[in-house]
Parts: C-alpha cells; sequence; structure tokens
C-alpha cells in the first residue's frame, strides 16, 4: 500500500503520477499527495455552524443534571431548534455566497454544499419531531405538515409571483398555485385564491362557493399557543367521516364537472391516489406526497402506523421508474423509528461527523442509545464525538472546540485528548501557552512536561536563555535545567556579565532544581558577591601568585561596584553596600589584598616576558 496517515488526519500517497486539480501537492515532494479526511473544517461558513453548535453542546453537556419530567423535555426539544436554526442560518449564508459566486465552479460547490444543508436540517427536524417530542396520534399530522411546508417552500415565491400580477386568476400558475396549497393544507388561502377566481369568472363563482365551504368546514386540529386543542379523536374521526362524505357526495353529483381543476381539488381532498398521483410534479418529492395524503385520509394516523404509509408512498411516488436515493433511505428509516439506521445511513451519506455526533448526542439524553454499545468499549455516543473532535484537531484554530467534545467523552475522551493535543504544531508561543494551560487545567503532567521542554529547545535555539530556563524549570526537567544553566555560565565567561539578571534572582525554591542551577543562582546575585570576594581574601594573600593582573583588574572593579552601588548589565537597582564598620572593614581589607596581589602579579609576569 503506498498510503499512510500523516499528521492532522491527512492521508499521504507517495505516486508517480502527476499533479491533478483535486490534488494537494506537498512542498517538499513533488510525488507526495494529501488527501485530506475531512474538508469541511477549512470552509469559511461551516465553520460557523462548528463554533455555533459547540456552544449548544455545551450548555446541554451542562443542564443535564437539573432536567426532569416534562421540563425536560421542553428543554431538549427547545436544544434541538437551536441546532437547527443555526443548520438553517449557515444554509442561507452559503446560497447567499452561491448567487454572488463569478465562478461556476465556486458556484455549483456552494450550492452543493446548500443541499446537504438543507437535507441535514429536513433530517433532523423529522427525528426532532418522532424522537424528541414524541407527538402522539392527531398533533403528529400538524407537525409533519409544518415539516412540510418548511422544506417545500417554493410555494411562497409561486404567490408572490401570481399574486404580483395584474390579474391573478388569469396567471398561467394561478391553478399550480391554488393546487399547491391544498397540497400542503393550506386551506385559508387556498379559499382567497378560490375567491378571486369567482370574482373575475362569475360561471364558476358557484363552484367555487361550494368548494371554498368544503375547504372551510374541513374537521382540522388546531394549535393555540403551545396546547394542542382539538376534539376527542373519536369525534374527530366521525366528524371526518362525514365530512368526506359530503366531498364525495358533490364529486358523484357533478357539482365541479364543468372545471376540471376544481374536480381535481375536490378530489385531491378526498385523499384519491390517483389524483395525487397527477400532481407528482407539484409534490416534488415522496415525503410530501406522504404527508398530503394523510392529511386528506388519514388525519389522525398513529406513530406506529407511519412506516406503512411511508414505503407505500415511497413505492407509488417513485413507480419502479427510479431507486431510492440515500436521503430516501434516511428519512424512511426515521419513519420506522429505526434510530441506529438514521445514524448508520447518515454517517455514510454525509461528508463530515457534525451531524451524527450532535444528533447522537441529543437522542442519548433523551435516553433512547442507552443500550447500545460497541464491541469495542465505547458506546455510539462516544465514538461519534470522538471522531468528530478528531476531525477539528486537524484545523489550526478548531482544535480548541475539539477539547471540550473529549472532555465529555468518559470512556476514552482523555486518552484521545492526550494523543492529540501532542500532535499540535507549536508556531507560536500565544498558541503553546493555550496548549499548556489546557494540559495544566486537565492535570496533564507528561504533556505539560513535554511542551514545556519542546519551548525550552526552541528557547535555546533562538538563544533566549532567560525563556529556555524559564521553560524548563516549569517542565521539572533536571538535566535540560543544567544545560541551560551551563549555557549562561558560558556568556558569562565570555561577556562578563549575566543576561536575564531578573530571572536569576527570583530562582527562589526553583534552583534546588539542579546543581548547576543552584549554583548560578547563588553566584548570579550581587548581594552573594562581598561573600565571594571575602572568600578570596586567603588566596589573594597566598605567596603564590593564584589570580593574574587580569582577574585581579576584573575582582577590583567588581569590589568597586559593590562600594559605589553602580548598576551592572542593566539591572534596574543594584543592592548597596551596608555602611556600617564591619563592611567597611571587609572593603579596606580586599582592596590592600587586592593591591598586594596586583603588585606581585605585575612582577611575576614581567620577570616571566624577561627571561
Amino acid at each position: 500500500m503506498c498510503f499512510d496517515w500523516g499528521p492532522g488526519e491527512m492521508l499521504l500517497c507517495e505516486t508517480s503520477f502527476n499533479k491533478t486539480d483535486k490534488a494537494e501537492k506537498a512542498p517538499s515532494c513533488p510525488f507526495i499527495y494529501i488527501v485530506r479526511k475531512d474538508v469541511d473544517v477549512y470552509s469559511q461558513i461551516l465553520r460557523k455552524l462548528f463554533n455555533e453548535s459547540h456552544g449548544i453542546f455545551v450548555g446541554l453537556q451542562k443542564i443535564e443534571e437539573e432536567l426532569s419530567g416534562k421540563s425536560r423535555k421542553a428543554q431538549l426539544v427547545r436544544v434541538s431548534k437551536n441546532y437547527r436554526s443555526v443548520i438553517r442560518a449557515c444554509m442561507e449564508e452559503m446560497h447567499q455566497v452561491a448567487i454572488a459566486a463569478k465562478d461556476p465552479a465556486s458556484g455549483r460547490q456552494f450550492s452543493s454544499q446548500v443541499s446537504i444543508l438543507s437535507a441535514m436540517e429536513l433530517i433532523w427536524n423529522l427525528c426532532e419531531i418522532l424522537f424528541i417530542e414524541v407527538a402522539p396520534a392527531g398533533p403528529l399530522l400538524l407537525h409533519l405538515l409544518d415539516w412540510v411546508r418548511l422544506h417545500v417552500c417554493e410555494v411562497d415565491t409561486l404567490s408572490a409571483d401570481v399574486l404580483g400580477s395584474d390579474n391573478p386568476s388569469k396567471h398561467e400558475s394561478f391553478w399550480n398555485l391554488v393546487t399547491v396549497l391544498v397540497l400542503q393544507g393550506r386551506l385559508d388561502e387556498a379559499r382567497q385564491m378560490l375567491s378571486k377566481e369567482a370574482d373575475a369568472n362569475p360561471s364558476s363563482a358557484g363552484m367555487c362557493r361550494v368548494l371554498g365551504d368544503l375547504m372551510r368546514t374541513m374537521p382540522i386540529l388546531s394549535v393555540c399557543g403551545s396546547c394542542f386543542a382539538y376534539l376527542v379523536l373519536g369525534e374527530l374521526e366521525l366528524k371526518w367521516q362525514h365530512w368526506r362524505e359530503e366531498c364525495d357526495r358533490h364529486l358523484q353529483d357533478n357539482t365541479f364537472a364543468a372545471s376540471p381543476h376544481l374536480e381535481s381539488l375536490c378530489k385531491i381532498m378526498l385523499g384519491d391516489e390517483a389524483a395525487l398521483l397527477e400532481q407528482k410534479e407539484l409534490l416534488s418529492n415522496w415525503y410530501h406526497f406522504l404527508v398530503t395524503r394523510l392529511l386528506y385520509s388519514n388525519p389522525t394516523v398513529k406513530p406506529i402506523d407511519l412506516h406503512f404509509y411511508a414505503q407505500s408512498s415511497l413505492d407509488m411516488f417513485l413507480g419502479g421508474e427510479s431507486s431510492p436515493e440515500p436521503l430516501d433511505n434516511i428519512l424512511m428509516a426515521a419513519f420506522e423509528f429505526d434510530i441506529h439506521q438514521v445514524i448508520k445511513e447518515c454517517s455514510i451519506a454525509l461528508s463530515n461527523w457534525w451531524f451524527v455526533a450532535h444528533l447522537t448526542d441529543l437522542l442519548d439524553h433523551c435516553r433512547l442509545l442507552q443500550s447500545h454499545n460497541l464491541y469495542f468499549g465505547s458506546n455510539m455516543r462516544e465514538f461519534l464525538l470522538l471522531e468528530y473532535a478528531s476531525g477539528l484537531f486537524a484545523h489550526h484554530s478548531l482544535w480548541q472546540l475539539g477539547v471540550d467534545y473529549f472532555d465529555y467523552c468518559p470512556e476514552l475522551g482523555r486518552v484521545s485528548l492526550e494523543l492529540h493535543i501532542e500532535r499540535i504544531p507549536l508556531n507560536t508561543e500565544q498558541k503553546a501557552l493555550k496548549v499548556l494551560r489546557i494540559c495544566e487545567q486537565r492535570q496533564m503532567t507528561e504533556q505539560v512536561r513535554s511542551i514545556c521542554k519542546i519551548l525550552a529547545m526552541k528557547a535555546v535555539r533562538n538563544n533566549r536563555l532567560g525563556s529556555a530556563l524559564s521553560w524548563s524549570i516549569r517542565a521539572k526537567d533536571a538535566a535540560f535545567a543544567t544545560l541551560v544553566s551551563d549555557r549562561f555560565l558560558r556568556d558569562y565567561c565570555e561577556r562578563g556579565c549575566f543576561s536575564d539578571l531578573d530571572l536569576i534572582d527570583n530562582l527562589g525554591p526553583a534552583m534546588m532544581l539542579s546543581d548547576r542551577l543552584t549554583f548560578l543562582g547563588k553566584i548570579a546575585p550581587r548581594s552573594f558577591w562581598m561573600t565571594l570576594l571575602t572568600d578570596a581574601l586567603p588566596l589573594l594573600e597566598q605567596k603564590q601568585v593564584i589570580f593574574s593582573a587580569e582577574q585581579t583588574y576584573e575582582l577590583m572593579r567588581c569590589l568597586e561596584d559593590l562600594a559605589s552601588g553602580r548598576p551592572e548589565c542593566g539591572e534596574p537597582d543594584a543592592q548597596r553596600l551596608q555602611d556600617d564598620d564591619i563592611e567597611t572593614t571587609k572593603v579596606e581589607m580586599l582592596r590592600l589584598a587586592l593591591a598586594r596581589n596586583l603588585a606581585r602579579a605585575i612582577i611575576r609576569e614581567g620577570s616571566l616576558e624577561g627571561s
């Protein structure tokens, strides 16, 4: 196999083929091509989807313990609607971008994304109705009607076009509009359109009035605020049956025989399947056909019977002329109340893990997936969240969102976070500090040590010894702290002064990390210089010359620096010598000893040169 996983969710392939437009060529080798696992994270608009939904996700995890009873269900429905509003907002923005695109290829790409987002919201909305709302017979159909009206919205554009004309009833799309309104159960609007036909065409006024009355008297559930105000189902079904008989009587009496359009509308209201299928073009899809069919044939359908109607509607609508699309299979699985099949089909059909991860998490909070564990030790919710979070870590900034998703995976989340966080490229110190803070908050000791060591090594390479020492101390790496201390001492030998004296002066207990660091911490502060010079007194009084003239001059300079309190190497405030008899005596003794040693050193060095 020529494939291998590279960093950041990339698949690397070594090949001798020439570059194609779809391949991303690595700059270092003309024969290495990169295939990214999840390209959606690089879409500017979809990034808004990821960012907005992250807040909803985290909020849901935090309020989980507070939810119970009816308030729990209401809150979960609210969360679901929030997710859908984010999808719809991104879809509308993507649609505007597609319209404004100057490049046809880009326009097609954005339009494709619009279609995917639309399908995602369509599926999510249906799952919300069936699995989260859990609407009973009666209200169920009202929810499905709203679902169809929301996602088959061409009727609004058609209505604006027809009503905006000088003579709406003569518009070429007038009857299409009336028919679509009836198909969607928008009977009040359909009656208004029929009144325009009656005004413009007196010969059909009587027929329009009769059909309008049938529309007005159709028994249907109504929504009052947040509660469903409806008759007892048995009574509703009885009224429904009487209404249907009246519609059928008018049809049998040829009341609408003079107007094929009105007669077709009456057949639709009777739930005539042949009449409905004649409007396939206006229905546009099988699930619209399903809801219209239920509206006019079984408005009190029970959830358990939905899949029978759904399957027969799909079969009738396709008529054996075509095979179901992936979206059809997903919707059918939902109508069959097969949650796991919905998730499986979505995982296969959609281009990223966002949808299935968040939907599964929400359904898990609805306690619908509790019994479904995977064979490798994780449950479905956690598996999908881990996959989604892994994709986020491939992006230079979205990885921060992925951290929270790993946090809410109790089984494998921490292990996965540790593995992924080690792969984050620490391009800047700011990014490194973010990563470090995340690791410290979660007590990820090994990762903290590793990051600090990487930053220390970078600082050494850039000759920033103070930063390198700080990072090595933070990493508690004695060996590296010793290495940096050696560099400090070597620099001191070469330059005669210390850099980063503030840091060295304030090492505190950290200097005990290594012997060399302890030595550095003790020798560097000016307060310790007098001790070192005093310790040098016996060496200065030796008969054998130990310090050369140059070294003696350096010691004399240090003494005078202390005596005068003059700052050195940018030190802000040098400690001044205490003006007491003991310190004065020390200074005088040192000056005398240094002067004697200097004289002997000059004589000795002169004698050596003469010989």
